[in-house]
């Protein structure tokens, strides 16, 4: 006997799997039984047979009420501090007593006899009558994370009372008028003449204080996020093993001072082998990853162990010495806590088992002991392994120097905003994050899109959701991690898909029509706005493709700023909006790195890797495309003309013209009259490049994630077009 399809919904329906969607077209898809089982089984729900369905529906309905106190509660600063209690009707006259840590160390008591307090809701479990009461707190706390105790009778429990402001910081609460503009790039992609074939810290804060030079306000960086060092053919920024870590390849190994106390890595970096690695990972067109890894790892293997010689082991004096590095290095491990020491012994297990197995990449395939970050297998693992575990959170420590340093070099040098830092929508499903906390997360379910024009049966995009439910259970510590550590050295941090913050296309593990899985909005916005203010960063939220109704509205009461692409804002007649037709909340763009770059756009070089590829569903979308792109050409020029921007070189009249700096410079003024708060000018512009970074829908077809610029940093920051885009858009920032 099977369970009833009303049995199936009523458990999607506790779980947050929404019944029905749109596509991008606004077809209506009714989520079907099968896609509802699929997930709910991704999600660890029992399902098979009519008493799994029945036990697990019973579960999730009473496991709220079998708390005296839920896992946590978020509240606005202005709300009324109330708190709900779930007691036995029959033990309502016990008094419970309370305490109230605030967050600074303030403590707060208080005693309450639960009959005295407002009823909300009731619920019977075995025959007893348990109802929900709310306790309103005597106390307003500050902004911040505070720890509520309560005692009754026999049961004590502890809740996450998290009070947040009502919306993020804003703009102009970091600048005069709260307008800037700022400089988009790939930091992997930067050629430059010191660099190892890959972008690096060192690179970024050079090109920070020469963007800071012609007034940009800003430096937008693609994710910084730790991938997987063991395996460095797995590079892409948005495809990341961890999002609180850094991609240690991003080290500058030259600026790293433990090389003065090294000689054996200065001679290694000076044989004549190794520099004519060096020489072609620098004169390489693409961006080899594992040439960089095959020149930087060994280097910073024997930095580490001239590190640990001089600095970590036992000083034999009285009382003991500790060197100043010794000391920031121990404050480092001591700040990242147990998240740090269990990230460092997955990039140790991986590199164990992936080294000695290359199919057993993913955790998921590792000895089924080793699976599990409590077993005592891992534990012996981490104390053999030790050093290696030390290891990598130096590597970490190198990585977070760096890139504060740039970011001070950045803030010194003017950079107002300092850095804008991306942070991807999701993980690797056999990464650091999902083998760390996997009660919050779901291997098995995929993270994508509906369909769309070019993925007529939805994008998957291979990474791993969160679990709603789990993520509420752990007080939501890992999203606040995520955040802190992204906001971290910036002033400025891009929610990659910022629509996962209400619901998330979860696709499941067998593929297919996927749905969309409900998560708290509320709560979720409400800790990114507490973040957004004590790390005094504004928060921008990507919102393109299919968003819900409404959405944009409660992103803007937030103070989440939306994401505008010159490309897709039109009218009904598919003529560009004017400048003034653009919201003020909101950060404007000629292009992302998911789409062309305008001289790429011109010329139609995206359109010609689609045709080459086959990516068109069919003959009649290609050519429907290849003629919109004509038309939006005319449509292009036109708009610059009727907001008077219009060079009398670039007019239709004269025919086409071909792209070149004037009619660059031209679209970037345009988009600098709009109200909007922050103008990205996109790197790849500004070098007339006609190749887009990444070209969705691809996988190795194309080169994403590995195109390095055409000249170095040092030969582009000298060229006149930077200067003369910056005076074309000066007033932006005014």
């Amino acid at each position: 006997m099977t369970a009833t399809a009303s049995d199936i919904d009523r458990l999607a329906d506790l779980i947050g799997i929404e019944p029905f969607f749109h596509d991008i077209w606004g077809n209506r898809y009714t989520v079907s039984r099968e896609t509802k089982e699929a997930l709910l089984g991704a999600l660890g729900v029992a399902i098979d047979g009519d008493a799994a369905v029945t036990a697990s529906r019973r579960r999730l309905e009473e496991a709220p009420w079998r708390r005296l106190l839920p896992a946590v509660r978020v509240l606005d600063l202005h709300e009324t501090m109330v708190v709900p209690l779930i007691v036995a009707d029959a033990e309502r006259e016990v008094v419970a007593a309370w305490t109230l840590i605030e967050e600074g160390g303030t403590t707060h008591c208080g005693e309450i006899c639960p009959a005295d307090l407002p009823v909300s809701a009731d619920f019977v479990i075995d025959g007893r009558m348990l109802r929900r009461r709310l306790l309103t707190l005597p106390v307003r706390p500050p902004l911040g994370y505070h720890r509520l105790l309560v005692r009754h009778g026999e049961q004590q429990a502890e809740l996450s009372l998290i009070v947040a402001p009502d919306r993020c910081l804003l703009p102009e609460e970091v600048v005069p008028g709260g307008r800037s503009w700022g400089l988009g790039v790939q930091l992997y992609g930067v050629r430059s003449t010191g660099n190892w074939g890959m972008g690096d810290f060192s690179d970024l804060a050079e090109l920070a204080e020469r963007a800071a030079g012609w007034g940009a306000g800003t430096v937008g960086l693609n994710p910084l996020h730790a991938l997987f060092p063991a395996d460095p053919n797995h590079y892409s920024p948005y495809s990341p093993s961890h999002r609180a870590f850094l991609d240690i390849f991003y080290i500058d190994v030259i600026a790293v001072p433990d090389l003065a106390e090294c000689p054996e890595a200065r001679d290694l970096i000076g044989s004549p082998g190794f520099q004519r690695a060096l020489a072609q990972a620098r004169a390489a067109e693409m961006v080899d990853y594992p040439a960089v890894a095959a020149l930087k790892r060994p280097v910073l293997e024997r930095l580490f162990a001239s590190f640990q010689s001089a600095h970590l082991e036992p000083v034999t004096a009285e009382p003991p010495v500790t060197s100043p590095r010794a000391a920031a290095f121990r404050a480092f491990q001591a700040e990242g806590g147990e998240t740090l020491a269990r990230f460092a012994l997955f990039e140790a297990l991986h590199e164990h088992f992936y080294g000695s197995d290359p199919f057993r990449w993913s955790w998921q395939s590792w000895p089924a002991a080793y699976r599990d970050p409590e077993s005592p297998e891992v534990a012996a693992f981490a104390a053999t392994y030790a050093d290696r575990v030390t290891f990598f959170q130096y590597l970490q420590w190198l990585a977070d120097q760096q890139l504060g340093a740039a970011a001070a070099r950045a803030r010194a040098a003017g950079l107002a905003f300092g850095f804008y830092r991306d942070l991807a929508v999701a993980i690797q499903p056999g990464g650091a994050a999902a083998w760390a906390a996997q009660a919050v997360m779901v291997p098995t379910a995929r993270v994508g899109a509906p369909p769309d024009q070019f993925n007529l049966h939805g994008q998957d995009w291979g990474l791993s959701p969160l679990s709603p439910l789990g993520l509420v259970a752990a007080a939501y510590r890992p999203f606040i991690a995520v955040l802190r550590a992204n906001m971290r050295h910036a002033g400025v941090l891009r929610i990659d898909h910022v629509m996962a913050l209400q619901h998330l296309y979860w696709i499941p593990p067998e593929g297919g029509i996927g749905a969309y899985v409900s998560y708290p909005l509320a709560d979720l916005v409400r800790l990114v706005a507490l973040e957004s203010h004590r790390n005094r960063c504004v928060v921008i939220g990507e919102d393109l493709g299919t968003v819900p109704e409404g959405f944009r509205p409660a992103m803007q009461r937030a103070g989440i700023l939306s994401c505008r692409v010159f490309y897709f804002e039109r009218g009904h007649d598919g003529a560009f909006l004017p400048p003034e037709a653009y919201p003020s909340g909101a950060l404007v763009t000629a292009t992302t790195h998911d789409l062309a770059t305008l001289k790429g756009f011109w010329q139609g070089v995206d359109l010609r890797w689609r045709i080459r590829l086959g990516l068109y569903p069919n003959h009649e979308m290609q050519e429907g495309e290849v003629a919109a792109r004509d038309h939006d050409r005319w449509r292009l020029l036109q708009a610059l003309e009727r907001a008077g921007l219009l060079p009398e070189s670039l007019h239709p009249r004269h025919g086409l013209p071909r792209f070149d700096e004037e009619l660059l410079v031209a679209i970037y003024r345009y988009l600098s009259r709009t109200p909007s708060r922050l103008l990205m000018v996109q790197l790849e512009d500004i070098l007339l490049e006609a190749e887009q970074p990444n070209l969705p829908g691809t996988v190795d077809q194309h080169p994403n994630w590995r195109r390095r610029t055409a000249l170095s940093l040092e030969q582009w920051t000298r060229g006149g077009l930077p200067g003369r885009l910056a005076e074309a858009i000066k007033g932006f920032g005014r």
